[in-house]
C-alpha cells in the first residue's frame, strides 16, 4: 500500500497542475477531503496536536502520537498523503528512524524543517532555525534512511522570518544539493516574494496557505501560474470545526436546543455514509448464507 501512495504522489509531481492538498487532522476530515475530490491530504501537525491531544502547536506532539495519526489516515484513503514530521525528533539518527516510520505508515511523503527544537507553528513569531550545516546533514540522513526511492522528502525552510530572504534562498540551494525533491519556504509575506522564490529555485515548491496567517491568501490557480506545485491548506477544516462547534455548544447552552439549527447539520445516515455505512453494510449482506430449501 505505501508504495502504491509513493508512486501515486510522484506520478502527481510529474502531471502538469498544482496538486491541492487539503489538511486532516482525523480520519473523518480525511474521508471527507478524499470524497471531495482531491488528489491527496495533508496531515496537518497543528491539527493532529490541537484535535487529537489538545495542545497547541509547539511541539507537544510526539512522533509516536503523530506516527499514530499518519497509520490511522492512510488506513481509511486511498489518495497519496503528506505528512508533518516536524524537525524530525531529533538529531540525524532520530531522523532516519523517522522515514522510515513515516514510510511504513504507508504516507506519501513528509516535510522536515530547519526549525529549532522545540519548534512552534510557522505563523507564529519567536522561532529560531538551525546552523545549514545541521540541517544539510538532516536532509542527507533522511535521503539514506528511505527504503522506497518515490517516498518524497520535502524539506522546510522557517528562516525567511529569522535570518531573511538572503539567507533563505542559500538555504534552499544546500537543501537541493542535499537531496530535498520539493522546498517548502514558510511563511512567504508578500505575492511578490512567493514568485521571487519560484524563479529562484530550480525544484517542485510547495506553498502553505494558512488563514489568518502570515502569508497572502493567493488562489491555487494563481499559486500555479506563480510556479508552484503543491499548495496545502492545514487548518480549513480545524479553524472552520472551532468555530462552528463553539457556535452550536453557545447555542445549546442558551437554548437547551438544537433544533433549530438542523439545516446546519447532515442526518445520522449522511454522517455514517461519509464514512462508509452503505458499503459496509453490502459487504456484511453478501456473507450472509442463502436460506435452505424446505
Amino acid at each position: 500500500m505505501a508504495f502504491v501512495a509513493t508512486a501515486k504522489f510522484r506520478k502527481l509531481l510529474s502531471q502538469p497542475g498544482i496538486i491541492v492538498a487539503p489538511g486532516a487532522y482525523d480520519c473523518l476530515t480525511a474521508t471527507i477531503i478524499q470524497n471531495t475530490g482531491f488528489p491527496a491530504v495533508y496531515m496537518t501537525g497543528a491539527g493532529t496536536s490541537v484535535a487529537r491531544l489538545g495542545y497547541p502547536d509547539l511541539a507537544l506532539a510526539t512522533m509516536t502520537e503523530m506516527l499514530g495519526n499518519a497509520a490511522d489516515i492512510t488506513s481509511v484513503v486511498d489518495v497519496p498523503v503528506i505528512a508533518d514530521a516536524d524537525t524530525g525528533y531529533g538529531g540525524v539518527l532520530n531522523v532516519q528512524r523517522t522515514v522510515r516510520q513515516y514510510e511504513r505508515s504507508g504516507v506519501a511523503a513528509i516535510h522536515i524543517e530547519d526549525q529549532e527544537f522545540p519548534k512552534r507553528c510557522g505563523h507564529l513569531d519567536g522561532k529560531r532555525v538551525i546552523p545549514v550545516e545541521d540541517m544539510v546533514q538532516k536532509i542527507r540522513a533522511a535521503v539514506d534512511a528511505r527504503t522506497d526511492p518515490d517516498f518524497t522528502i520535502i524539506v522546510r525552510t522557517d528562516a525567511l522570518a529569522v535570518t531573511g530572504w538572503d539567507d533563505s534562498m542559500r538555504r534552499c540551494d544546500d537543501y537541493i544539493k542535499a537531496g530535498a525533491d520539493v522546498l517548502f519556504v514558510e511563511a512567504l509575506r508578500t505575492p511578490e516574494e512567493a514568485e521571487r522564490a519560484t524563479k529562484s529555485l530550480g525544484i517542485p515548491l510547495l506553498y502553505n496557505y494558512v488563514e489568518t496567517g502570515k502569508s497572502p491568501l493567493i488562489p491555487s490557480s494563481e499559486l500555479e501560474k506563480l510556479g508552484f506545485k503543491i499548495v496545502i491548506f492545514p487548518v480549513s477544516a480545524l479553524l472552520t470545526v472551532c468555530k462552528v462547534v463553539t457556535d452550536v455548544m453557545k447555542e445549546l447552552k442558551e437554548k437547551g436546543t438544537t433544533s433549530h439549527l438542523l439545516g446546519n447539520m447532515v442526518n445520522v445516515e449522511e454522517c455514517f455514509n461519509i464514512v462508509g455505512l452503505d458499503a459496509m453494510l453490502s459487504k456484511d449482506a453478501s456473507y450472509t448464507p442463502e436460506p435452505q430449501a424446505v
